[in-house]
């Protein structure tokens, strides 16, 4: 792997966009937390419409729960697919190449 790309890079090249990337990376490296659509923006740097369409698929996929809340829509990494482990790794991954 070349030295000088970031994790988000290296996963954005794997999955062919930054925006799942950026949100995959954010919430498998914070297992077990849920986030708000609002933050997940925040902390990715991404768009609203971008955030919307990635969490969508997530979810669609099952790599992602969303529960509904009177106020908020809570998003986090579903730790019981097939995927999570996987994933896991290859953000690992991605983080230790950068350093």
């Amino acid at each position: 792997m070349k030295d000088n790309l970031k994790a988000d890079e290296i996963l954005a090249k794997l999955f062919g966009s930054v925006s799942p990337a950026r949100i995959i990376e954010l919430l498998v490296s914070h297992a077990g937390r849920a986030f708000y659509q609002r933050e997940i923006m925040f902390e990715t740097g991404l768009f609203l419409h971008p955030t919307q369409r990635e969490l969508e698929n997530l979810v669609d996929l099952e790599i992602v729960k969303k529960r509904e809340t009177n106020d908020r829509v809570y998003y986090e990494v579903n730790t019981h697919s097939p995927l999570f482990k996987p994933l896991r790794e290859i953000c690992e991954t991605a983080q230790k190449s950068k350093k």
